[in-house]
This record gives structure tokens, C-alpha cells and sequence, in this order.
């Protein structure tokens, strides 16, 4: 079953509970406040690739430029989504 959910600038994401029973991605996710870099990595295995480029396009500014910043955002927006918090 597919979790789906919507960040508050309106981008709309499908994870796969499969996913989230991944031992690995937890380890990272345990990282990311000691070493932020791992954030991409988190966020590829959460949403895949596909969906990671949709994202990035989402959040890309008129001169073109992903902003760290504003992918942090959406990454803990769908990190504190209500389904996938439990």
C-alpha cells in the first residue's frame, strides 16, 4: 500500500510502505542531524528517483537553481506527513 501525502507548497508524493521497512534508510535518517549531506541519499531511497526529480523541479527557482533550503522543507514536510510519522 502507497502512502500519499501533500507538502505545503502543494507538491504531491507517493511513498511505497516498503520504503519506510527499510533498515537502511532508518540508519541514515539517524544521520542527518550530524551530517545533512546524507539528506539527498534519505530522500532518493524515500521517494525514488523519479519522484526526487519531480521534487527538485518543484522547488526550482526562475534563474533555475534547487535551493538547499527549500528541499530541507519539503523533505520534513513529508517526513512530518500523518501517515508517515507512525
Amino acid at each position: 500500500m502507497d502512502i500519499k501525502g501533500k507538502t505545503k507548497t502543494g507538491f504531491a508524493y507517493k511513498v511505497p510502505e516498503e520504503n519506510l521497512n527499510n533498515y537502511e534508510l532508518l540508519e541514515l535518517i539517524s544521520e542527518i542531524e550530524t551530517n545533512p549531506l546524507v539528506a539527498s541519499t534519505v530522500m532518493r531511497m524515500l521517494l525514488g528517483s523519479e519522484q526526487t526529480k519531480k521534487l527538485k523541479e518543484h522547488v526550482r527557482d526562475e534563474n533555475g537553481i534547487v535551493a538547499a533550503d527549500k528541499m530541507m522543507e519539503e523533505f520534513q514536510d513529508i517526513f512530518q506527513g500523518p501517515e508517515i510519522k507512525k
